[in-house]
């Protein structure tokens, strides 16, 4: 059952907080990863080796995807995987900010069934499990319903506001914000802080599953760029772009894009 996960879920972050903030974040050790795929810190690696360990041990027929681990085709045979993202917002992490976090999610059959997103300097702990509704540090959360695009403030990057992605070539008079995190511009747009976020570029699974499930229990809308419902557990665990808001600020920014070129992945 779901509601048997979280739990789980819940106590990983809690002790992947207290592995990550023993990290003095300016001072920790950091890399760059291969290809241009952004930097770690060897409180990525700690917090990922605390969490692998403690998760497979409690569910060892799980599959396992995180960033910080060698992927392989074994969580594709399995029904349930872990999905995790040990740091979401490294960048941050090493810049010594608080806007960063950890993102643990069950997914069974590429619907995400429970789900943690935990900033663990911030003292938010964001949670779901499938059927029993969202909620922040114990209590019930619910996205917001602005009147209209216009008086919506959505979190994105400057990029995703060039005209080129908008029909009619005009970019939605919307106001917009900010926040390192991935997930947790998720988490701030279910519990309606924010009333949505859109981002063009490809995701990895890791950093939007707890968010998609999060979302979608506190009662708001969250698919790809297209419109389309996720489904993880990929064999190239990637999905493309992401819309999130109260169900009408959804379709408003889902109608006002244009459809997604096939050659132009990046955008």
């Amino acid at each position: 059952m779901p509601a048997s996960d979280l739990p789980l879920l819940i106590e990983a972050a809690r002790a992947a907080g207290t592995v990550a903030t023993g990290f003095a974040g300016k001072t920790a050790r950091r890399w760059d990863k291969p290809d241009g795929a952004g930097p770690v810190t060897e409180a990525d690696i700690a917090v990922n080796d605390l969490l692998h360990d403690t998760l497979r041990a409690a569910r060892p027929d799980y599959g396992w995807l995180s960033e910080e681990t060698e992927d392989t085709g074994d969580r594709l045979t399995r029904e349930k995987v872990f999905i995790i993202d040990p740091i979401d917002g490294t960048r941050s992490f090493a810049e010594g900010s608080d806007s960063w976090a950890h993102a643990i999610a069950v997914a069974e059959r590429g619907v995400v069934t429970a789900a943690v997103i935990y900033l663990p300097k911030r003292d938010l702990l964001y949670s779901a499990a499938r059927g029993a509704g969202a909620e922040c540090n114990g209590a019930s959360i619910a996205p917001s319903r602005p009147d209209g695009l216009a008086e919506a403030e959505i979190l994105t990057t400057r990029p995703a506001l060039a005209r080129e992605h908008w029909q009619g070539d005009r970019t939605p008079a919307f106001r917009h914000a900010y926040r390192p995190s991935l997930a947790y511009r998720m988490a701030l747009v279910a519990q309606g802080r924010f009333d949505g976020m859109l981002t063009l570029r490809p995701c990895w699974e890791w950093d939007i599953a707890a968010g998609d499930l999060i979302l979608r229990e506190a009662g708001a809308a969250c698919t790809d760029r297209s419109g389309a419902a996720l489904v993880f557990n990929n064999p190239h665990p990637m999905q493309n772009g992401l819309i999130a808001a109260g169900p009408d600020i959804h379709a408003s920014i889902a109608t006002a894009l244009k459809p997604p070129k096939r050659d132009n992945p990046r955008t």
